[in-house]
């Protein structure tokens, strides 16, 4: 199942592995892509083999810094 989200608080290649690393982590997940836009929303595509909840993926974010999922 492909997912996409819109994430703000992006802002370096540093920023990308961690929100990568963070929804990597959640259960199902098989891949993670970003398109880094510094200025704006980035784009994150996640691979897996369930649905995740808009809920999950924040939380996920939250833990790794200042990024937050656009609803």
């Amino acid at each position: 199942m492909s997912q996409t989200f819109s994430v703000t608080g992006l802002n370096c290649q540093s920023c990308v592995t961690h929100v990568t690393g963070a929804l990597s982590a959640l259960e199902g997940v098989h891949t993670v892509s970003v398109d880094l836009d510094p200025k704006g929303a980035s784009t994150v595509r996640v691979e897996a083999s369930r649905a995740l909840s808009d809920d999950e993926v924040q939380a996920a974010l939250a833990e790794e810094g200042d990024y937050s999922l656009l609803r």
